[in-house]
């Protein structure tokens, strides 16, 4: 079967997380997470499996798992045959599964087998109680994860200042929150963003995790938690509400993801009619999932089509999505090859620029700081100077 998509990077161990304090509340949502919680059972069973089980004699097939929590101690699943979405041998069709936490293990129902998930892996059992195989856990990693502005890309946020926007806010930990409108436009450009879901175990739908990068503020390329979800027309890599993505690419929540948009901006005559409609070109986690797609309007909540430009935007949902590395290719001025596969020395460069620019900023801040502080001390000491030279020139009092 010939593949239209490249393989994602993986790593079969599982990587013990740092813990976060106590969640914040969202009324009808329920806990919201940023970093790991310390007090869920429920979110070490999050995650993705694959493997081999045996379905007959000298027969073997390889099955990949999604599985995630959906309130109270509930779970729902997809398996695959073939492995997870994304992979070379993935093969498609998705089957429904539910089970339930009982201890530290999750019972999966719903197919053919029965599946035992536990923190580290899967065990498959068939009706008559014989095991199939397991399923090991496996943390993917995007290959465009870490991507560097390449030269002549205009550089949005990488983790020192929000300059490059008129409205937005960082986290202390240097972050980009939801909410942030970028400051240049751009007609035909390339968008790189790494993206980090909340993890909102009790919420649904459109209510977990959502925020989405709306394109000349028109087009909006979706960004949600839908992991271990069918493909929809309103779901992570959806364009939202014309068209759903190819594959579900989604990965769990609190994991670093990565989009990579190719847009082309319509074109007009000069009365004003639309010669031809916006096109997009997307990559979820490295795997393409829109392909030269033509939008017939704006998307969704998008601004009217217009021969103007608009900024791009990161939508506020109401939902703690964070943003990192975001940076952009003007194809009016620059071209290179796209999406960016990064080397490892790459990376490692690419971060070591980030924290010479982090330490550079912090000692910019500092140095500012110093001087206010310099400055407000110097005000003071003056005009205490100024009192006293008032109270040795005051004439003495007669009596």
């Amino acid at each position: 079967m010939r593949r239209r998509f490249s393989a994602l990077l993986i790593a079969s161990t599982l990587i013990s997380p740092v813990f976060a304090a106590d969640p914040e509340a969202k009324p009808g949502k329920g806990p919201v997470h940023t970093e790991p919680p310390t007090d869920d059972a429920n979110y070490p069973l999050l995650g993705e499996f694959v493997g081999e089980i045996t379905v007959s004699e000298g027969k073997t097939e390889r099955i990949g798992l999604q599985i995630r929590p959906v309130g109270g101690d509930n779970f729902d699943a997809l398996s695959f045959t073939g492995g997870l979405p994304g992979q070379e041998t993935f093969g498609g069709k998705p089957m429904r599964l539910i089970g339930r936490r009982s201890g530290d293990t999750v019972i999966l129902s719903g197919g053919p087998w029965a599946i035992f998930v536990s923190a580290e892996g899967c065990t498959l059992v068939d009706r008559e109680g014989t095991k199939l195989g397991k399923l090991e856990r496996t943390e993917r990693v995007s290959p465009t994860m870490g991507a560097p502005a390449p030269e002549g890309a205009t550089v949005l946020f990488d983790g020192t200042n929000v300059d490059q926007f008129s409205k937005a806010s960082m986290t202390d930990d240097g972050l980009l929150m939801q909410g942030a409108d970028v400051k240049p436009m751009f007609q035909d450009f390339n968008l790189h963003v790494e993206f980090r879901l909340p993890y909102m175990p009790e919420a649904s739908d459109q209510s977990r995790g959502n925020s989405g990068l709306y394109l000349q503020s028109r087009y909006e390329c979706q960004v949600l938690d839908s992991f271990a979800q069918d493909a929809v027309f309103n779901g992570c890599g959806a364009l939202y509400r014309f068209k759903q993505p190819d594959f579900n690419m989604c990965l769990p929540p609190l994991v670093w993801q990565t989009y990579d948009i190719e847009f082309t901006a319509p074109r007009w005559a000069s009365d004003g009619s639309k010669l031809r409609g916006a096109h997009i070109s997307s990559w979820l986690n490295g795997v393409k999932v829109q392909d030269n797609v033509e939008l017939a309007s704006q998307t969704g909540h998008g601004q009217e089509e217009q021969p103007s430009l608009l900024p791009i935007k990161l939508q506020d949902h109401g939902d703690p999505v964070r943003f990192r590395n975001v940076w952009v290719i003007d194809r009016g001025l620059t071209t290179v090859t796209f999406p960016i596969e990064p080397t490892k020395e790459q990376i490692e460069a690419a971060e070591k620029k980030k924290a010479d620019a982090v330490t550079m900023a912090e000692a910019e801040k500092k140095a500012k700081a110093d001087a206010k502080a310099k400055k407000k001390a110097k005000e003071a000491e003056a005009e205490e100077k100024a009192k006293a030279e008032v109270t040795e020139e005051a004439p003495a009092e007669t009596a």
